[in-house]
């Protein structure tokens, strides 16, 4: 069942606790370790899930193996984000390995992607495009709501909906992004 809660002012330091936890686990394998999703973007109600980017060089069987270790569910059948219309659709642009948090530790999906890939750029330029766009933000959080009044247990359609209305913001970002050259913080 999906539920969008009101933004909590507390997700940046649970993001930050995961974080350490990841830097502890992956050390010099990882290049990044970023907040994204809309748990990232202050003032914006979300499904309480926090959701990270671990930023690598490649997608090496070490990093996995890592993950699983410290007891991070890996999702073998995720293995590539949506493509938005329009970009390259060659799917080593958009792999990436997907996992969720250890059993009994705080709800988090850990997307690992390949450093300058369009996928491991869409996450970031995608925050920073909401949070210095706030009537975007504002927008985005009614739609989900919207969708979660007619899809809140219908996963997929929820996302079916939602990918196309996240390609408005991607073209609307990358006009930004030109606009005031953009690089991730």
């Amino acid at each position: 069942m999906i539920v969008i809660t009101d933004y909590n002012p507390a997700w940046p330091t649970e993001f930050e606790a995961i974080r350490l936890a990841l830097l502890e686990i992956l050390g010099p394998l990882v290049l990044r370790i970023d907040h994204i999703g809309s748990t990232s973007v202050p003032g914006l109600g979300a499904k309480d899930v926090i959701d990270i980017q671990i930023t690598v060089e490649a997608l090496t069987p070490e990093v996995r193996q890592r993950l699983i270790e410290a007891g991070y569910e890996h999702w073998e059948a995720i293995t590539q984000d949506h493509v938005p219309l329009g970009e390259d659709d060659d799917p080593k642009l958009w792999a990436k390995c997907l996992f969720n948090q250890p059993k009994g530790r705080r709800r988090a999906n850990v997307h690992v992607r390949i450093n300058g890939n369009p996928n491991q750029q869409y996450a970031l330029l995608f925050r920073d495009y909401l949070r210095t766009h706030p009537n975007s933000a504002r927008t985005i959080e009614l739609i989900k709501r919207e969708l979660v009044k007619r899809h809140a247990d219908d996963l997929e359609a929820y996302y079916d909906i939602k990918d196309p209305v996240y390609d408005l913001i991607w073209e609307a970002a990358l006009d930004w992004s030109r606009q005031t050259n953009w690089q991730p913080v």
